[in-house]
């Protein structure tokens, strides 16, 4: 024997011989088709599996039309809410026995997304997950590519894109009435990047019910959602106004970045500052202070994606429903203002603490 022989895959002509039919009776079976009695399904069956037989996908797709592949485009995996709603993504197609295909953009241009959606259909998919910005949409061609399902995961999506994407209103308007029952009149906002709908719409929820509440509506500091974007937001909201009470933040990570903020400067959450995130991320129930925050489930937006493609492609009778809620989530970081005059805080920072308390009670 030749030591180095390639072994040859079993094709449909060799499960035939075996199983005394003909190749078109093993293609009916492979691809679970009709008109083959018991007997003849079972026989073809064993052959298959005696020969380790494995479905050609190119030869699926001609067949079929199908090549039972879902193409994600992310602008991002850095952030936590893409990496959830990847997850969820994931979890759907292999319900329904398709696969994703991800293609990462190298920076978020309309010359990017389009070059990755053709790579994509290029390599054989049947859908495709934008995930981008809606401003980069509005400025891409359309059709992206004739015949193709697309969903956005950006919030706003448009006549020829749905979007994919959770209700923030639910939840944060629930929390800022929280804070505002507990007294805070100073809320402010650590808002996401502007040129995202999602932090738009974030952004328009806090100063509409600032407005309706009769609370100061002040300009917010902007993120890009990290940790280490909300720590410098939050070091210099805390430099320059010392009549925050309450801060609402755009994401978990911005909050979260905001309390170490304040810890740094000797500022206590929740005694003189109460804080709240957006997502309920893992670490948001074991920080110090639990993080009171927005829970959307990013899982089952992308679950519901996939749902909204398939059901596009034929494949599921109804389209999912769309958003998907929010809910608030009362945890650690937040509490009454104080209720007698504070110190001044200072304005040395960072690295020197406010003192041992920035404000009395």
């Amino acid at each position: 024997m030749n030591p180095h022989r390639v072994h040859r895959a079993a094709s449909m002509a060799d499960v035939a011989r075996r199983a005394g039919v003909s190749a078109q009776t093993v293609s009916r079976v492979v691809n679970d088709r009709p008109h083959v009695d018991a007997a003849t399904r079972a026989r073809v069956l064993e052959a298959l599996e005696a020969l380790g037989y494995r479905r050609n996908p190119a030869a699926v797709s001609l067949a079929t039309g199908s090549y039972r592949t879902i193409g994600v485009v992310a602008s991002t995996l850095t952030a936590h809410g893409p990496v959830l709603a990847l997850d969820g993504m994931t979890e759907e197609v292999a319900r329904h026995g398709y696969s994703l295909a991800l293609c990462p953009l190298r920076a978020p241009t309309v010359a990017a997304v389009s070059e990755a959606v053709a790579s994509l259909v290029g390599s054989g998919v049947d859908a495709v997950v934008l995930g981008v910005e809606t401003e980069l949409m509005q400025a891409m061609p359309r059709p992206l590519v004739p015949g193709l399902p697309v969903v956005v995961m950006d919030g706003e999506g448009s006549t020829e894109e749905p979007a994919a994407d959770s209700d923030p209103a639910p939840g944060l308007l629930a929390a800022m009435a929280h804070l505002a029952d507990l007294g805070h009149r100073q809320l402010r906002h650590l808002a996401g990047p502007s040129d995202s709908a999602t932090a738009r719409r974030r952004r328009e929820l806090w100063s509409t019910f600032c407005t309706e509440r009769g609370l100061d509506v002040v300009e917010p500091l902007v993120t890009d959602w990290s940790a280490a974007s909300g720590f410098s937001a939050g070091t210099a909201l805390l430099r320059t106004d010392p009549d925050v009470t309450a801060v609402v933040a755009a994401n978990d990570q911005v909050a979260l970045g905001f309390v170490r903020a304040c810890a740094d400067a000797g500022v206590r959450v929740p005694d003189d500052v109460s804080v709240v995130g957006f997502d309920d991320v893992e670490y948001a129930d074991v920080a110090v202070p639990r993080l009171s925050t927005v829970r959307h489930d990013l899982r089952e937006v992308g679950r519901r994606a996939v749902r909204q493609l398939l059901h596009d492609l034929g494949v599921l009778p109804e389209a999912p429903q769309w958003p998907v809620p929010s809910e608030f989530v009362l945890r650690e970081s937040t509490a009454p203002p104080a209720t007698r005059p504070r110190q001044q805080w200072s304005n040395s920072y960072p690295g020197t603490p406010r003192g041992s308390s920035s404000r009395s009670r």
